[in-house]
């Protein structure tokens, strides 16, 4: 499967890349420029934060729904009932075995881009967007000599398909070839997840479960809750947040070299 993208260049030398999926119904370029209208306490976007990003914005394939027959929505995967997601969940598992290959595959090319350093590299979604995210993450296995890790990755809005199931149950679930049998990259790779209490669609509930899950993994994950903000960004205080997690992350190891990995807990069941 292809992923076409919309790609925003960065404003001077290329630093680091962000691979942003939107959400359920959305597309690429209109998720760009709502993205663009949430802004910092000092007015400013994640691309104007960050002027030596580059942004890839993939565009999610149409897909009928199989709760309404005939219906088409831009979806990373189907989802049967919305009200809860464990139902026939099984129908998720088909989606994301056909995309996140390909969204490892844009990855790989944007890490390519950088000289090969895939720790250069923000993986970040909002909604069905990031759950897909969580699964890229589940079964990607980067080289040491990449930085055996992403830069970071950024949920928004978000939860894990499949919730409940230990690390190797999770990679069962979609049978992906290729995917590791280690955690390096989840114990490595620093995560930041906001949610707004009010969101009506993915419950704050469901975001915590995520929160927890990737704790579980071996991941350090920071969480941020908000009042306010629905299904979407908390303008300004939640980009402010991601603009501080990105400079304090990404940023203060931009001049660095490849850093030596921590190894996964004994803890983690992922076998």
């Amino acid at each position: 499967m292809q992923i076409p993208t919309l790609t925003i260049g960065p404003n001077g030398l290329h630093t680091h890349t962000v691979v942003f999926l939107h959400g359920r119904g959305d597309n690429a370029r209109q998720f760009a420029a709502s993205l663009a209208a949430s802004r910092d306490s000092r007015g400013r976007t994640l691309a104007d934060a960050f002027p030596s990003f580059r942004w890839v914005f993939p565009q999610a394939p149409e897909r009928e729904l199989a709760s309404s027959p005939g219906t088409k929505w831009p979806q990373w995967f189907d989802v049967w009932n919305v009200s809860d997601f464990a139902d026939r969940e099984d129908l998720q598992a088909v989606g994301l075995r056909e995309v996140i290959p390909a969204i490892q595959g844009l990855l790989a090319d944007e890490a390519t881009l950088l000289d090969g350093r895939w720790d250069r590299i923000i993986l970040a979604g909002i909604s069905m967007g990031a759950a897909t995210s969580v699964h890229v993450l589940f079964n990607l296995d980067i080289p040491p000599a990449g930085g055996g890790r992403l830069a970071a990755f950024l949920g928004f809005s978000c939860r894990c398909p499949f919730a409940g199931r230990d690390l190797a149950g999770m990679r069962s679930a979609l049978g992906l070839k290729g995917a590791p049998g280690h955690g390096y990259v989840l114990c490595n790779t620093p995560a930041l997840l906001e949610h707004c209490a009010d969101d009506p669609l993915v419950l704050v509930r469901d975001g915590q479960r995520l929160r927890d899950t990737l704790r579980g993994f071996g991941m350090q994950v920071e969480w941020k809750e908000y009042q306010s903000g629905g299904h979407w960004f908390n303008s300004p205080d939640g980009m402010d947040d991601a603009v501080e997690f990105l400079t304090r992350h990404v940023l203060g190891e931009a001049a660095g070299s490849v850093t030596e990995l921590q190894a996964p807990s004994d803890e983690m069941d992922v076998e």
